[in-house]
């Protein structure tokens, strides 16, 4: 499914190839996938760090446009039939309007709903520019998008942009959930995100869980949605089964 994608305009021109592994989300409470999420690879499978390194400021904000587009397009010929969750960059936030256009354009060209489609923000990026962010989020939950803060509790601003913006869901990072049973620091913060969720009606995503005992733990914590090794690997432009499913109780 690989192709070389060429294209120059106002943010610069992207002139490599690359391609996309998926990796389920799933919700233990039905013992189901409600989402793949779309990870960045080489032409060839090759990790996400051979093709980030090739994303510079000038290409960045035209780079993420491309992402969507073939992340969508990829998704439909696999026939995803849950929801698809695409990364977008903090740093490539310019041009929004034609941004949106763009996406919204290939999700009905593609024939992929918008309302599957969750676009995540990295919390740990330097989010230098505030109020474009905001109005790139406020605008992508207009045209039906659904939103959430990858990586939260990695960075400095996540809850001051919690305070302006409230996404469908925030997903906690791998440092956070690692040994998670044994540690009551991580029990202690996960707690307070996790009732600030539930305060304000936000699903709450379990990233990272490679371990039973984690999963264990989380699962009779409240946690209900889950995405990590112990699930399932990413797999290279393909749908991977989900193991463990005995553990979904």
């Amino acid at each position: 499914m690989t192709n070389q994608r060429s294209s120059s305009g106002a943010s610069g021109k992207v002139d490599f190839e690359f391609s996309f592994a998926f990796q389920p989300i799933v919700d233990a409470r039905n013992h189901e996938i409600i989402s793949f999420e779309a990870l960045v690879r080489g032409p060839k499978g090759e990790s996400s760090a051979s093709v980030l390194s090739q994303v510079s400021n000038e290409n960045i904000s035209r780079f993420d446009e491309i992402c969507r587009c073939k992340a969508i397009d990829i998704a439909s010929r696999l026939n995803i039939p849950t929801r698809l969750n695409i990364n977008m960059s903090a740093r490539g936030l310019h041009e929004v309007d034609l941004s949106i256009t763009s996406t919204f354009k290939a999700s009905l060209s593609y024939g992929f709903p918008v309302k599957n489609l969750v676009f995540e923000i990295i919390e740990s990026e330097s989010l230098t520019d505030r109020q474009n962010l905001l109005q790139y989020l406020r605008l992508y939950q207009e045209f039906g998008f659904m939103t959430a803060f990858d990586d939260f509790g990695t960075g400095y601003s996540g809850l001051k942009l919690l305070a302006e913006f409230q996404p469908d869901f925030i997903k906690l990072d791998r440092h956070l959930i690692a040994d998670i049973d044994q540690d009551r620091v991580k029990q202690t913060v996960f707690a307070g995100i996790r009732d600030i969720c539930r305060r304000l009606s936000i699903e709450m995503i379990a990233e990272g869980v490679e371990r039973a005992r984690e999963y264990r733990w989380l699962r009779d914590a409240g946690t209900n949605i889950f995405q990590g090794f112990y699930f399932a690997r990413p797999a290279f432009e393909a749908l991977p089964d989900v193991v463990n499913k005995s553990f979904w109780t």
